[in-house]
């Protein structure tokens, strides 16, 4: 316990005179904790804030969070009680430091994923009208500018790989994953094969991928009505059982009163 005191103390007094730099150790470390990166960790960081965040910085906050929490519980326990278990929390509780950042954001994709099914079938909509004008790859470049905003990072990636020669399925069905709210994965498809159609059949294949989208729309509608129908009944529910439980007791007020006579 001595030991870890005087070299926490000689390590203050040295960070304090500028002999060694903690911030440009941990800049140094972090790098070695990249494997830690979650694979959806970038997409999720964008779905919810967009571009203004840099992933390798908010990672690289994550680490530094996490290693200092990891010093903070070690510090503690030790002055309690110096054991494999408490060294071994210690590490964990740092961990979980370092993971609540990327729970908050998937909590925000879950919850999500309903206004999510909600807007595909509008976003498909005016992606319709731009394949009649343009190749599938161009129609969804320039559907990027009006797409709400939950689909931009999606569709960057989506549009990114085309671009850069990945001709094959893959792309679509990565969006259709990022996205997995109902029948994502048909439109994908249909879309993909719109991209592969000749233009003597591209009007037949459109025809086909505009009666889905209709269907979709249809589906859209009739759950946000059957949701507010809902609402409905529990708010008309919620007043007549109010209003129940008033009569009631002014039926024993009533009661208590003429038996008090």
């Amino acid at each position: 316990m001595e030991f870890v005191l005087v070299t926490a103390i000689m390590l203050f007094v040295l960070h304090y005179n500028q002999n060694i730099d903690a911030k440009k150790f941990l800049d140094d470390i972090e790098p070695y904790f990249h494997f830690l990166m979650e694979d959806d960790y970038k997409f999720l960081l964008s779905l919810r804030y967009g571009e203004a965040k840099d992933s390798t910085n908010e990672f690289n906050k994550r680490v530094t969070n996490g290693l200092l929490a990891t010093a903070i519980f070690l510090g503690l326990f030790l002055f309690s009680k110096v054991n494999f278990i408490n060294v071994l929390l210690a590490f964990v509780l740092g961990f979980l430091v370092f993971k609540y950042p990327y729970t908050q954001l998937q909590s925000y994709y879950k919850k999500n994923l309903h206004t999510i099914n909600q807007m595909l079938p509008y976003y498909l909509k005016s992606l319709e009208i731009l394949v009649q004008h343009y190749t599938v790859p161009v129609a969804i470049r320039r559907s990027i500018a009006s797409a709400p905003p939950i689909f931009v990072p999606g569709l960057k990636k989506l549009v990114d790989k085309i671009e850069a020669g990945d001709s094959s399925v893959d792309p679509y069905m990565e969006f259709a994953r990022d996205y997995p709210v109902r029948d994502s994965m048909r439109m994908m498809r249909l879309l993909y094969r719109l991209s592969l159609g000749s233009q003597e059949n591209k009007q037949e294949q459109l025809m086909m991928f505009a009666k889905t989208v209709s269907s979709l729309q249809n589906k859209a509608r009739e759950q946000k009505y059957k949701e507010r129908l809902e609402v409905m009944e529990n708010k008309t529910m919620m007043m007549l059982c109010t209003t129940g439980a008033g009569i009631l007791v002014l039926l024993l007020y009533s009661m208590m009163s003429m038996m008090n006579l």
